[in-house]
């Protein structure tokens, strides 16, 4: 198919991109750096060409369906909301050491969903409980709220790093934002992130009802869901009502992430109404 092929030329952007934004942070090349900008631009724009056009390739084969029903696709949806962000952070603080710790993920992503063996790319029919239009801003919702808590990962290793090492002028912590800035942004992107799996988690619990009769089952990613919500919610009231900052909020965030990526993965080797393994999406 066109649009895999598509990908395999964004995968080698977003990976050229992440090598272009360590060696101008290394080796202090703050001129190279707006070609690591350019080829994560470029990497994202064809990541926004094969998602249309797997869409437009699922409707000739007789099929119609957003591309979020299965892991490749939610892989490849993950990789561009990741890169959006990054972009989005990058432009609004002006600051191209960002990309460092967020455009390898993106990177990571699609090549998990390109190299996995257990993962295949193929346009599928949609099994029945995924035929809804409820599909859609599930899978979205969802995944921003990963994205956003992904690059949280990428600053709160930002954040360890600039806080953790005694910073000398010209040394590599000196050249990420300030520490506070990076803890305010994490602050911000835990935030926005959260406020996504909440609609996420509602519309996926009418989705439920929709297709199974309930709204809540206790299946194993509803519960991880759920517990992972209860992680990002429990940062946000520590921050706000016990005033934690800094390397304590960074830990949490990580931990959160963990959590992400077991509620992603993990719960496919589980039983459970999710446990589609491929076929999985949300």
């Amino acid at each position: 198919m066109t649009s895999s092929y598509i990908l395999s030329f964004v995968t080698f952007g977003y990976g050229l991109a992440g090598f272009l934004y360590l060696f101008c942070w290394v080796f202090h090349k703050p001129r190279f750096a707006i070609l690591a900008t350019l080829a994560l631009a470029a990497a994202w724009l064809g990541n926004t060409a094969s998602i249309l056009l797997r869409w437009v390739e699922s409707y000739q084969m007789g099929m119609g369906h957003a591309p979020l029903s299965n892991l490749f696709e939610s892989l490849v949806f993950f990789a561009w909301t990741i890169a959006l962000i990054g972009l989005f952070l990058e432009w609004r603080y002006r600051d191209r050491s960002l990309g460092v710790f967020t455009t390898p993920l993106a990177f990571l992503a699609l090549a998990y969903a390109s190299l996995s063996p257990g993962i295949s790319d193929r346009i599928q029919p949609l099994i029945p409980a995924l035929k809804s239009n409820w599909l859609i801003a599930h899978v979205i919702t969802c995944f921003i709220g990963y994205a956003s808590f992904a690059v949280a990962v990428g600053v709160s290793l930002m954040y360890l790093i600039r806080a953790g090492a005694s910073v000398s002028p010209g040394s590599l912590p000196d050249r990420l934002p300030p520490a506070g800035l990076l803890d305010e942004l994490n602050h911000r992107l835990v935030l926005f992130g959260l406020l996504f799996l909440t609609v996420g988690i509602i519309t996926g619990a009418v989705w439920a009802n929709q297709a199974w009769g309930r709204y809540w089952g206790w299946d194993p990613k509803e519960t991880w869901s759920l517990i992972t919500w209860f992680i990002y919610a429990a940062l946000l009231h520590f921050r706000l009502m016990r005033g934690w900052h800094g390397k304590r909020i960074a830990y949490l965030a990580i931990a959160g992430f963990m959590a992400v990526l077991f509620t992603y993965f993990g719960v496919n080797l589980l039983p459970g109404l999710h446990s589609y393994g491929s076929m999985s999406a949300g």
